[in-house]
């Protein structure tokens, strides 16, 4: 999952060049702090103590959806072409899917059930 989100970042940081400068500065430097602050929750979650592990996935999956749905305004008022959108949507999606399965992994591990308790 990491290099995933470290290729969608790479692929943003050449779409970030081609953003007009209207919007660089602005939705652009906010769309790259998301995808940092998204890098580093996974980061962190990954070598965090299992029952600290939740917090850090759910915030990434609340990063990710933010950022999406900063990319799909950016599409919306042309800052962004569709070709470029589409391309980084499916790799955000993928990340996502991946999210939420590793929540529901987590999930299921902290759970009381697990160990036969009620």
């Amino acid at each position: 999952m990491v290099e995933k989100t470290l290729s969608a970042y790479k692929l943003w940081q050449e779409i970030l060049k081609l953003f007009p400068k209207t919007t660089r500065y602005s939705l652009g430097i906010k769309i790259d702090v998301l995808f940092i602050e998204i890098f580093e929750s996974i980061s962190t979650a990954a070598f965090a103590a299992k029952t600290e592990k939740s917090p850090w996935v759910r915030r990434a999956i609340i990063k990710l959806d933010t950022l999406k749905g900063l990319l799909r305004i950016a599409w919306e008022i042309k800052s962004l072409d569709n070709k470029k959108y589409i391309t980084l949507s499916e790799q955000l999606s993928e990340i996502g899917r991946q999210l939420g399965g590793w929540h529901n992994q987590i999930i299921k591990q902290n759970s009381p059930a697990k160990a036969g308790e009620k």
